[in-house]
């Protein structure tokens, strides 16, 4: 049988694997930071109307640029953003990829802060650009001086942030970013997907846009949207990022019925965020939950949670898996990520968890 390695695939790839997360058939399925509430049924109503309409001219062509959708975007983001200030594709993993595309390459390097989200270095090998993996520190914090100092170091042509992080959880104050563009000469990414989790008071790095033409800002409508398998991320950046973005994107990248659904979700945005905040509730049972067990967690802006298990994590992914609650093993020793769920959900863990974690 013929494997991967009697191909002629890049020498850099031998060896790796694909991301992914285990897809089991368990009770409870807290493993992948879904929203956990299905789509509200007048917005499923509003989809079917717009994705009807589109339905009779697939023989033609999407708009190539979106703008439609676009638009909304920007009309949703605020601060007063336009289209030309907004990009979308198939969720957020393909508008990083095409800033990597752009702006990364052979001979360049992206520079990020771990533990953090494992496609970012995934995407940068898939684009041949170098990753360098700098640490975040001890409390899965990033000090302002610390990420100065590696970007000094390195001399990155990107730099990664991810606010709230992913899989500690914690938005990033904004005089971290604001230290790092002053320190980096390349382009400055910030991934923003779990904003609209965040606690209160937490700012956007949106608001740095004006006078910074290095930075992004990626959001996806997968997490809070509850849209993650109509696929669908975007960034806000300056308009020349958006420019240089499209010198590398595929010709009608974003399909008439993607761009459809997607603009009905943006327009009943209200109405898909309603259940953000029990989310937000839920996550922060969970937090009060450990702790006043005992058990350490990370702080969270984000639809879920990084808590202590002990030294054996992979043991106790399997504790919970057999009492039918799934989780994440992101591969961070002796910790181990939860997604908040519905009440009845987060129960399930938390009872699941006194037997396990005590």
């Amino acid at each position: 049988m013929t494997t991967i390695d009697d191909l002629p695939i890049r020498d850099d790839l031998r060896g790796q694997t694909p991301y992914g997360a285990p897809q089991l058939d368990v009770a409870v399925r807290l493993n992948t930071n879904e929203h956990a509430f299905a789509v509200p049924q007048p917005v499923i109503e509003e989809m079917r109307k717009r994705l009807d309409a589109e339905l009779a001219d697939l023989n033609r062509y999407p708009d190539r640029d979106a703008v439609g959708l676009r638009t909304d975007l920007a009309s949703y983001l605020g601060h007063g953003l336009g289209f030309e200030s907004v990009w979308a594709a198939n969720g957020s993993n393909e508008v990083q990829q095409q800033l990597l595309q752009a702006f990364g390459g052979p001979g360049r390097t992206a520079l990020g802060f771990g533990p953090s989200y494992s496609m970012h270095p995934l995407l940068a090998a898939g684009t041949g650009t170098r990753w360098i993996g700098a640490l975040r520190d001890p409390d899965f914090g990033l000090r302002a001086d610390a990420a100065v100092a590696e970007i000094h170091r390195h001399d990155p042509d990107l730099v990664f942030l991810c606010s709230p992080n992913n899989p500690t959880g914690t938005a990033l104050d904004p005089a971290v970013i604001d230290a790092v563009l002053g320190a980096a000469r390349g382009m400055v990414l910030v991934d923003e997907a779990y904003f609209e989790y965040a606690r209160t008071g937490t700012r956007s790095a949106i608001e740095l846009l004006p006078g910074h033409p290095r930075l992004v800002v990626t959001r996806t409508m997968s997490k809070a949207f509850g849209f993650a398998g109509g696929r669908l991320g975007y960034f806000a950046a300056d308009p020349a990022v958006v420019d240089a973005v499209q010198l590398v994107r595929l010709p009608y990248h974003l399909s008439a019925l993607t761009q459809a659904a997607a603009r009905a979700a943006v327009s009943q945005s209200a109405a898909l965020l309603a259940t953000v905040e029990q989310i937000k509730v839920q996550r922060d049972r969970i937090v009060g939950t450990l702790r006043g067990r005992g058990v350490a967690v990370a702080d969270s802006d984000a639809n879920f949670v990084l808590f202590r298990t002990g030294d054996d994590q992979k043991a106790a992914w399997q504790a919970f898996l057999d009492r039918g609650v799934l989780i994440r093993d992101v591969g961070l020793a002796g910790w181990l990520r939860v997604t908040a769920g519905t009440e009845s959900e987060t129960t399930a863990f938390l009872n699941a968890a006194e037997e396990i974690l005590l």
